[in-house]
């Protein structure tokens, strides 16, 4: 009880990490990708969402026209054959789906951004990444992507849960 003799909030509500954390796994389902589905939320210095974005095609593209398989390489022959060439990834399609400029916000993603997504990133003026997994860390695209944040200022953060949370 408070000193007016009313109850109190609610304690243990999710934190803001846990909250776009959660976004970001729901608005994953929505991809289409059969290997992976990921998710992105992009919000202000207030915490009020900006955008959200999942990994798919570009908007107009009929996903059947593309392959959407993971094994290949950068050759021109086998690229062109994976989803790798015509797949939007989380994070720009959550900064393209913005209502507003995204400048000084916070994005949050599943994985840690490829060296693409970093350098639009970083253009859009987004100023912290909250990320869950880094599990292609020892990756090229994935290094040059640490290396472009940190040029720019970029606060890197891994998000720890503060409570189980999950989405079916």
């Amino acid at each position: 009880m408070t000193k007016a003799g009313k109850t109190g909030p609610r304690e243990n509500y999710l934190s803001w990490d846990d909250t776009f954390i959660l976004m970001a796994d729901l608005i994953a389902q929505r991809s289409k990708d059969p290997s992976t589905q990921t998710g992105a939320v992009v919000v202000d210095e207030n915490n009020i969402i900006l955008g959200l974005g999942y990994n798919g095609w570009p908007r107009g593209v009929d996903e059947g026209l593309f392959p959407w398989d993971r094994e290949g390489g950068y050759e021109k022959e086998e690229f062109l054959n994976t989803k790798y060439a015509y797949v939007v990834h989380a994070e720009l399609n959550a900064i393209l789906n913005a209502n507003k400029s995204v400048r000084g916000g916070k994005v949050y993603c599943h994985l840690f951004p490829c060296n693409d997504c970093a350098k639009v990133i970083i253009q859009a003026g987004i100023k912290e990444l909250i990320y869950q997994e880094d599990k292609y860390i020892d990756v090229d695209i994935f290094q040059a992507s640490r290396k472009l944040f940190e040029a720019a200022g970029v606060k890197l953060r891994q998000y720890t849960p503060t409570k189980k949370l999950k989405i079916e």
